[in-house]
């Protein structure tokens, strides 16, 4: 028995269960001290802890790099708040019982506190501790308590703009799942961390009038006590327990002093990198100008007669050695970069030497290019580290992920003649996208329910045409609160180029990329790949077929299903457009599920059966390329085009349903008018899944 009680101690002691056991026994000793009376050593280990806990509470809301790092802190703000109100009480019960008996009733700590830091002058220190109280109150908890209702008031406001930044980033491949999910978290806590502190400052706000109250209780007490109890003369009484009274005062505010300042320091954070001094010496003591003129103004204060001229002399010749020492560092590293750029130069200025041509001089024209101005070339540069370098990585990688392929690289390089801030995107040596870029500004980007208007430069998004507002770093906050979202330039760019590449991914599965993803295939499945191909079709006739599919925002990851359908219809016919619907038929579950997600029904228009019956006619009478006639196709177009719209604006993919023997040519036909549209073939959804008909084309208006 004795063996299982201590094999179960020992279970109860582990380290896991005392780090969780901490917080409830300090709660309830602290709760403890306000109704138990406490011997004078403990008061002092007490009083002492009270001081250590605060300094160190200070030092890491210091080295706290941003405020979530220590989002911990209202809770400890209670906490150290609840534990110098128990000391208060507990301290009280001990003066007013033993503080007849001299100085050092209430303990050392209190007696330093009031003897030593006031010499024992009840005036000074009623003085100072009504000082410290209003710094305290008045000064410091009121500004941090300022600071944290905004900052709360304007993180929420903001919440909605900065959760749909995290879902065009994660749209656009710039993160991942994991990354998004991770961001969307913080910007809760950093919310509930601003709204909690909002709270908390009031804990101090009172902290501080309660000081002030106590003081008064403990000297009115104290005298009655003194006098009429302990028959102690006025004056005496008066002194004694006023002194044990101030010390008492001084020992708990000059924590709370220290913690309120931990408090502004935390809510009053400006940005995420480095700590407070190492922001403070950046910042501040950075330029060798700035202290070369103070060091100059202080000296001529100083030799102004009546003057502490020894103290600001000083104080002068210490700046001018900052000032000459940073400065001479410039130079050093200015003197260390010059031999490589003077190199460089000259590299630039030797004449080429004249060769005969050769095939060298033909270039090759790249599949995908990036050209940029030269105000944009940090954000491409890898000795600069440029953020879109990894956000374009990061493309090609869900590109191949999403789509089923690996595009060719994005060649980047500068164009003198663009404009400074100007990107232009060329797919085969054509232009095909550009813009305008501002690095150190962000793009407010309109999403349709905005509530106010912004400062700014007024443009559109490149990829999408939204109104848009280019505005500095400081506008990013009101930006957010008003609905926008904001992004950066790094973004803007690799946001268009996503969707260049996306409107682009048939003209991208080159012969070359086709034979590659036959060959990745090939890896796992070889006699699926030898049997296709070349046996039964070209891999021209696959990469017409996969062409087909991308061109209609089909994405081609099951590569295994396309195969093995082709595979199965090639020997009897090689057409790309037949073997393109048949694919599409045994994708058609996964067709209609990127349309219309989960179960739901399948809203979609289709085709009033008269005109219906004319069109198969039309195909019958022409084959596949069947003439339509002029005013009914102008009809097909315009209706098809106002249907799409009422779709969309009820929230509804614009989706045609059509025979298959028509989905080809009404979507290579209705494709430039309304390009948004998809046109799928009833054999395409699946028979699990209900239709709905939204709307019908060609029935009258």
């Amino acid at each position: 028995m004795a063996t299982n009680d201590t094999l179960n101690l020992r279970a109860l002691l582990t380290p896991e269960n005392l780090r969780t056991l901490a917080a409830p026994i300090l709660i309830i000793m602290i709760l403890s001290m306000m109704v138990l009376p406490l011997p004078v050593f403990l008061l002092d280990v007490f009083f002492t802890f009270n001081i250590a806990i605060s300094v160190m509470v200070m030092l890491v809301a210091m080295y706290s790099k941003k405020p979530l790092d220590f989002s911990v802190f209202p809770t400890v703000l209670l906490v150290t708040t609840l534990l110098r109100l128990s000391l208060n009480v507990a301290s009280t019960r001990i003066v007013l019982l033993e503080g007849h008996s001299g100085a050092d009733a209430a303990g050392k700590v209190i007696e330093a506190f009031g003897s030593f830091l006031v010499g024992g002058n009840t005036a000074v220190g009623m003085v100072v501790f009504v000082i410290l109280t209003l710094i305290n109150f008045v000064v410091i908890t009121k500004g941090a308590g300022r600071i944290a209702e905004v900052s709360a008031r304007f993180t929420l406001d903001a919440m909605p703009g900065k959760q749909m930044a995290i879902d065009a980033d994660l749209n656009a491949g710039l993160i991942d799942e994991k990354t998004a999910k991770a961001r969307r978290k913080e910007i809760g806590q950093e919310a509930d961390f601003y709204g909690a502190m909002d709270g908390a400052s009031k804990f101090v706000r009172g902290d501080a009038v309660a000081g002030i109250l106590i003081l008064v209780i403990n000297i009115i007490g104290g005298l009655f006590v003194g006098v009429m109890q302990h028959d102690m003369a006025f004056g005496e009484a008066g002194h004694t327990y006023t002194l044990l009274t101030i010390g008492d005062g001084l020992v708990a505010q000059i924590p709370a002093l220290i913690i309120s300042v931990a408090a502004g320091l935390v809510v009053s954070r400006v940005g995420d990198e480095g700590d407070i001094g190492g922001q403070v010496i950046n910042q501040v003591f950075s330029n060798p100008q700035v202290l070369a003129l103070t060091a100059m103004i202080i000296g001529v204060l100083g030799l102004i007669p009546g003057m502490p001229n020894v103290v600001f002399i000083l104080l002068a010749s210490t700046l001018g050695a900052l000032a000459w020492m940073k400065h001479k560092r410039m130079g050093e590293v200015a003197q260390a970069a010059a031999p490589a750029a003077t190199a460089q130069a000259a590299a630039a200025q030797q004449p080429a030497e004249s060769q005969e041509a050769s095939w060298n001089d033909v270039a090759p024209v790249d599949v995908l290019g990036l050209e940029v101005g030269y105000r944009l070339i940090p954000m491409v540069d890898k000795g600069q580290d440029g953020e879109l370098l990894k956000r374009i990585r990061g493309l090609r990688r869900k590109f191949a992920q999403e789509v089923g392929f690996l595009s060719s690289p994005v060649h980047i390089r500068d164009n003198l003649e663009l404009k400074p801030n100007a990107y232009r995107i060329a797919l085969k040596g054509v232009e095909v996208g550009n813009g305008e870029a501002y690095p150190g500004q962000f793009l407010a980007i309109n999403p349709g329910r905005v509530s106010g208007p912004l400062t700014g430069r007024e443009t559109k998004d490149p990829a999408f045409g939204l109104p848009a507002f280019w505005i500095d770093a400081g506008t990013r906050e009101q930006a957010h609160a008003l609905g926008y979202t904001v992004v950066d330039a790094s973004t803007v760019v690799a946001t268009h180029l996503n969707h260049v590449i996306l409107n682009h991914a048939a003209e991208l599965l080159g012969r070359q990329e086709t034979q590659s993803l036959l060959d990745h295939i090939g890896k796992d499945s070889p006699k699926l790949i030898d049997e296709l191909v070349p046996k039964l079709l070209s891999v021209s006739t696959v990469q017409r077929v996969l062409q087909n599919l991308l061109d209609e925002g089909v994405n081609i990851r099951d590569m295994r299903s396309i195969i093995e359908v082709l595979a199965e219809h090639a020997p009897r016919n090689q057409d790309p457009v037949e073997l393109t619907a048949k694919v599409r038929e045994a994708l058609g579950r996964a067709i209609v599920q990127s349309l219309f997600p989960g179960n739901a029904e399948v809203q979609v228009m289709s085709l009033e059966p008269g005109l219906e019956r004319i069109l198969l006619q039309a195909m019958s009478a022409g084959g596949e390329g069947g003439a339509i006639e002029p005013g009914l196709a102008d009809t097909l177009l315009r209706q098809t085009a106002q249907l799409a719209q009422r779709q969309e604006d009820i929230g509804l993919p614009p989706v045609l349903l059509v025979p298959a023997q028509l989905r080809m040519l009404l979507s290579r036909f209705l494709r430039r008018a309304v390009p948004s549209l998809k046109v799928i073939s009833n054999g395409e959804v699946p028979e699990s899944r209900t239709i709905r008909i939204t709307g019908m084309v060609g029935t009258p208006t």
